[in-house]
């Protein structure tokens, strides 16, 4: 079965941190772009960041500086680390995989980060 299956997700105080993991089965990240994305309710899906499958990145102005986004091939894993978290990091985070030849492109389920004192 192809899938990529989020994780990590939780609930945290303001300035904490979470790493968040997408690790896909079924087939191998090598060649995909993986991007994270969240969504809040009452508001619109956000790119937040994204990783090509040479390694080179991009974060959105709204988290710059503090999410990091990586991958780890051998794992076939991509991550999010999110540091100084603040309430308006608070949704569900997806993670999308999307092939370098344009064939295929997949999604997560979904986790729930939630910022909250």
């Amino acid at each position: 079965q192809l899938q990529l299956v989020e994780s990590g997700g939780g609930l945290v105080q303001p300035g904490g941190s979470l790493r968040l993991s997408c690790a896909a089965s079924g087939f191998t990240l090598d060649y995909y772009a993986i991007g994270w994305f969240r969504q809040a309710p009452g508001k619109e899906p956000e790119g937040v960041s994204c990783i090509s499958s040479d390694g080179s990145t991009y974060h959105a102005d709204s988290v710059k500086g503090r999410f990091t986004i990586s991958r780890v091939n051998s794992k076939n894993t991509a991550y999010l680390q999110m540091n100084s978290l603040k309430p308006e990091d608070t949704a569900v985070y997806h993670c999308n995989a999307k092939s370098r030849y344009g064939d295929s492109d997949y999604w997560g389920q979904g986790t729930q980060v939630t910022v909250s004192s």
